[in-house]
């Protein structure tokens, strides 16, 4: 590693710690040259397949794009951080998996839709909403049938199966 300060390549690491999610290496380093003290972080490099855009273009995949459009749609919506962010690791991982060198968008965007609709049937609405683009209301009363009635007719949820 080069010293942040003055650029030598000649350090220790003086403190080595794993990440809370366990993902990443953190190193606390110490110049020898100047005495400077930095944090490195070291990160399995993923391989993940470029996104095939619907004009056929072709970019990196990006997971920010995933959360920012997974935030937009859980905007409000009784999810914790930690819960978006391990569904957001599947989806992730899924895709990872698929050991592909290339994907459509709309195969993320599906992929995306069809855990969605289990996880939250309102952010489910809300991504469809937008990665649909929805022209009339007929296209988002469809979406809304497709999910099911989430509540009776009585308002309340269902509690499920019983013995769950």
């Amino acid at each position: 590693m080069r010293c942040p300060r003055c650029g030598a390549n000649n350090d220790r690491v003086l403190d080595t710690r794993a990440s809370a999610d366990n993902a990443s290496i953190r190193r606390r380093r110490q110049c020898n040259l100047c005495g400077c003290r930095f944090t490195t972080h070291e990160r399995i490099e993923r391989r993940l397949p470029r996104v095939v855009k619907r004009d056929g273009s072709r970019e990196p995949f990006d997971r920010a794009k995933i959360e920012r459009g997974l935030n937009s749609a859980c905007q409000k919506r009784p999810i914790k951080g930690p819960e978006l962010d391990a569904f957001i690791d599947g989806i992730v991982a899924e895709i990872e998996q698929g050991g592909r060198d290339e994907i459509p968008s709309q195969s993320i965007g599906a992929l995306i839709m069809e855990r969605l609709r289990t996880f939250d049937p309102v952010a489910y609405i809300r991504f469809a909403s937008v990665y649909s683009a929805f022209d009339d209301v007929s296209q988002f009363i469809a979406a809304v049938r497709h999910i099911g009635d989430p509540f009776p007719s009585d308002g309340k949820r269902d509690p499920g199966p019983p013995g769950t």
